[in-house]
């Protein structure tokens, strides 16, 4: 009996995911940071969403009718906030947003895609997965 590239392939994934078991990975989540401007008779709406998109806001300050507001949001959050700037501020806020840090995943389930191919976390479906494609 001899081993081919296939047999490696194929068991791969489930050494991977015991590996990353045993370390006991955890999963992060890309953080940006954003600076928002808008008129300071807007904030009182703007800080529910911010709170809403899991955003933080780190500094808040006023110049004249104008507020700036600083902190990181979840990069994934980001687009959303872009969609409601315009109505939240009258169309006057102004973004910027850009990569800050990776923050531990810290709220609800972590996230998941779906997979394309058979599940290396449930072993013995996918090792008789790959026992049919080696054999058949």
């Amino acid at each position: 009996m001899s081993s081919t590239g296939a047999d490696f392939r194929g068991l791969t994934p489930l050494v991977l995911v015991e590996a990353l078991r045993r370390a006991g990975t955890r999963v992060y989540e890309p953080m940006h940071r954003f600076r928002v401007e808008a008129p300071a008779d807007t904030l009182g709406a703007l800080l529910p969403v911010l709170a809403a998109l899991r955003a933080v806001p780190q500094t808040a300050r006023t110049r004249g009718d104008r507020c700036v507001l600083e902190g990181t949001v979840p990069a994934a959050r980001v687009h959303g906030l872009e969609q409601r700037l315009p109505g939240l501020t009258r169309g006057e806020g102004e973004l910027e947003t850009g990569f800050d840090h990776y923050a531990l995943v810290s709220h609800g389930t972590v996230p998941r895609r779906p997979r394309s191919d058979h599940n290396p976390l449930n072993r013995q479906e996918y090792l008789l997965n790959v026992t049919r494609r080696v054999g058949g």
